[in-house]
């Protein structure tokens, strides 16, 4: 097992690696305004859960995870050698929505505010 500081910087750097191929890589036309929001990472790095937060209505959702989940051998590979790891982590990409509700929740807010103001 794998000391609990070190788990954490491998899972940043594959945040930043895991973006790096997303944005500059991946050719496919599916994949709309994706942010990798978060790597949990298992305590023997043989396990990565990548939290991804996509921009737009479900049909995008939709279409940015199917190609990622499409493209993870190409992914994992690519994670792996740029790590140096001597087992690349098996992946598996999920949505994240607390981008989306955040800003639900702020229009929320900011209706019942401009309610208040008129009073």
């Amino acid at each position: 097992m794998a000391d609990p500081k070190r788990v954490q910087r491998v899972a940043e750097q594959m945040k930043k690696d895991i973006a790096d191929i997303v944005d500059n890589e991946l050719k496919d036309p599916r994949i709309g305004m994706a942010s990798i929001t978060q790597v949990q990472l298992s305590r023997d790095l043989r396990h990565a859960r990548v939290c991804v937060s996509v921009f737009g209505d479900a049909r995008a959702r939709q279409d940015t995870m199917a190609a990622l989940s499409g493209a993870i051998g190409y992914i994992r590979r690519e994670v792996g050698q740029r790590l140096g790891l001597r087992f690349a982590p098996e992946i598996v990409f999920h949505l994240d929505s607390s981008l989306e509700e955040g800003a639900r929740v702020l229009e929320l807010i900011n209706r019942e505010m401009e309610k208040g103001d008129s009073l």
